[in-house]
């Protein structure tokens, strides 16, 4: 459904209604609707996605890489964004330096089934292996306003 980094209509068909799901707030916690105003359109988009905690915070990775949709949007509204996940809260998506990605990474993978085909590494894998593709995937850290 992503060949090419990219969602065919079935995938974004999927992404319409897990985004109306996890923001109604019908799932755990962890999965949620992250709106951000498009860096073109002007428009909100919303992405459905699923966050890691880590040592008391959360954190948002891309799982097909930086340069997936929402990344680019979340960079060019220089990190203002709305997580929604039965009411929405503003918040603002702090970008981690690459040498602080890869325990994340690993939390992200152990968490969140469904970027497993999609990341390179093996969720049990030791930090060095994370560490080494840590410059192809961005990590966010939420701040909540």
């Amino acid at each position: 459904m992503y060949s090419g980094g990219r969602g065919n209509t079935t995938a974004r068909r999927f992404a319409r209604l897990w985004a109306t799901v996890y923001g109604a707030g019908f799932s755990r916690r962890r999965w949620i609707t992250l709106e951000v105003r498009g860096r073109s359109s002007g428009r909100v988009t919303r992405f459905p996605l699923g966050m890691a905690d880590w040592q008391g915070h959360w954190y948002l990775v891309p799982m097909l890489g930086a340069d997936c949709n929402w990344v680019r949007n979340v960079r060019a509204a220089d990190g203002h964004a709305v997580i929604r996940h039965g009411r929405a809260r503003p918040c603002h998506l702090a970008e981690l330096p690459v040498p602080e990605r890869a325990p994340i990474l690993r939390r992200f993978l152990q968490q969140v089934p469904g970027a497993r085909p999609h990341l390179p590494v093996d969720r049990n894998a030791p930090l060095p292996d994370f560490a080494a593709i840590a410059d192809r995937y961005p990590v966010f850290r939420v701040d909540y306003r």
